[in-house]
């Protein structure tokens, strides 16, 4: 039983621990956050397994973590309001080729950032082609451009 409550406190800690840094982790990954994750899996793995390396152990915080990942999916799915808690709503950064420099400093995204995915995703490479630019709660930013 210590080794499922081990999974379900350093599940909920990485949840906590992504949440307050943001979506911003998520939009693009450096060399330096490779290195961070691996860090931060070793680390886990530590406070996962503490002294016990067997395979049924390592097996137990799997499945424990898989369910957990479950229950918060269900969580979201059937409890209103669970989904914007956890996952976030949303953020409009450029609406009608203007900046949304309030939203974007609390998103902590540069407008670097929304200029690069315009011109990835749809080829623009000026604000004022952008009617909105929405950084969705996945970290990705969405362009729509002005017709």
């Amino acid at each position: 039983m210590d080794m499922i409550l081990r999974a379900v406190a350093i599940y909920l800690i990485l949840v906590v621990v992504f949440k307050i840094a943001g979506r911003r982790a998520l939009l693009q990954m450096t060399s330096f956050d490779l290195i961070l994750l691996l860090i931060i899996s070793e680390a886990t793995q530590q406070g996962l397994l503490g002294n016990d390396f067997s395979v049924t152990g390592a097996a137990l915080c799997i499945i424990t973590l898989i369910v957990m990942d479950m229950l918060f999916g269900k969580l979201k799915k059937y409890l209103p309001g669970a989904e914007e808690m956890i996952d976030g709503t949303a953020v409009v950064l450029v609406e009608n080729g203007v900046l949304l420099r309030g939203k974007m400093k609390m998103a902590d995204i540069s407008e670097e950032d929304i200029m690069a995915s315009a011109r990835s995703n749809q080829g623009l490479t000026k604000l004022a082609e952008i009617k909105f630019a929405i950084l969705e709660t996945n970290g990705h930013i969405s362009i729509i451009p002005q017709k």
